[in-house]
C-alpha cells in the first residue's frame, strides 16, 4: 500500500533517510534530526512532502518518497523534484518502489505537475536500469551543481559589495 506519510512516520522515514545514506556511502552527510524532519514535512510552513510504502498485511513501512514541488521557467509550469527514493533491502524487486513513483506520477498528473525529476548515482547500475525500465531519460549535458560550507559562506560574503 502507498500512502501519504502522517506525523507518526517520522521516525520510520528518519531511519531510513539514514539507511539511504549508508547505502550511497555518504552516512557522515545525513544529519537531519527527527524535529528538522517532523517540521519540513509537518510544519505550518512544509517544505517538502512524503509517501510511505506499507506491507498490506502487517502494517509494516518498507519504503518512503519524498518530493517537492519545482518550477520551471521555460514550461511555465510547476514540476516534482524526488529527493529520495528508497525502498527497504528486504522489500526490493516486490514492486514497492515501482508504485512508490507510479503514485507520485499520478500527484503530478492530478496536479498539472509537466516534469517529474529526480537524480541518480551513475555507480548505483540497479537504480539506473530501473529507472531506464520506466522510461526515464537522462539528461547528460546536464551535471549537478551545488555550494555549501565554505564555498556557499565565500559566495554570500560577496553578497552587496
Amino acid at each position: 500500500m502507498i500512502r501519504p506519510a502522517t506525523v507518526n512516520d517520522v521516525v520510520e522515514i528518519h531511519a531510513m533517510i539514514r539507511e539511504l545514506a549508508e547505502y550511497e556511502r555518504a552516512l557522515e552527510h545525513a544529519r537531519a534530526s527527527e524535529e528538522q524532519l517532523r517540521e519540513a514535512l509537518f510544519g505550518e510552513h512544509p517544505a517538502a512532502s512524503a509517501l510511505i510504502a506499507e506491507d498490506d498485511e502487517t502494517g509494516e513501512v518498507l519504503g518512503y518518497a519524498l518530493w517537492f514541488p519545482r518550477f520551471s521557467t521555460w514550461t511555465g509550469n510547476r514540476g516534482m523534484y524526488l529527493e529520495d527514493l528508497y525502498v527497504r533491502p528486504r522489500a526490493r524487486g516486490q514492486k514497492y518502489g515501482k508504485a512508490l513513483l507510479a503514485a507520485l506520477a499520478a500527484l503530478c498528473e492530478r496536479h498539472g505537475y509537466d516534469r517529474f525529476e529526480w537524480c541518480v548515482l551513475s555507480w548505483n547500475e540497479p537504480a539506473v536500469d530501473f529507472y531506464k525500465s520506466l522510461g526515464a531519460e537522462f539528461l547528460d549535458e546536464w551535471r549537478v551543481c551545488r555550494l555549501s560550507g565554505a564555498s556557499l559562506g565565500g559566495l554570500a560574503a560577496q553578497a552587496g559589495r
